[in-house]
């Protein structure tokens, strides 16, 4: 069996012997995991749910890559034994041709200590390509 991937998108799936639909989580080869080996983001959300992704996963140079040259710090250090715990994409809106924003929750624990990142996130487009700008804490 294939590992969810930690972003929590899901699909449809028909249900075996049933009329109804199951909602399951998608592989993360099938999610994130295809953006991480170097394939665009197609929007500012998947971009979002593949740095989250990254994040749980630690790989610091796909989060650097993927942040705009203007704002990208010169090196990144991620929280050591954070536990990653869950994101929901609250909203999702392009605000121009090439901006988007992407407001989220993410949910962690650190030391002990349950931690609520809740953020309306800025996405900008060059070149075909979209890149982490900047965001605000709500």
């Amino acid at each position: 069996m294939t590992a969810a991937c930690p972003c929590g998108r899901t699909m449809r799936q028909a249900h075996r012997g049933s009329s109804s639909d199951r909602v399951v989580p998608l592989p993360l080869e099938n999610c994130c995991g295809p953006y991480h080996q170097q394939l665009n983001a197609p929007d500012a959300e998947s971009l979002m749910r593949s740095r989250y992704s990254a994040f749980v996963l630690g790989h610091v140079d796909y989060l650097l890559a993927t942040w705009h040259v203007s704002q990208r710090p010169a090196s990144l250090t991620l929280e050591a034994g954070a536990q990653w715990l869950g994101l929901e994409i609250k909203q999702h809106q392009c605000t121009g041709e090439h901006t988007a924003e992407v407001t989220f929750v993410a949910r962690f624990r650190v030391g002990g200590k349950a931690v609520r990142q809740h953020e309306r996130s800025r996405f900008v487009r060059e070149e075909g390509r979209w890149f982490y700008l900047d965001g605000d804490v709500l």
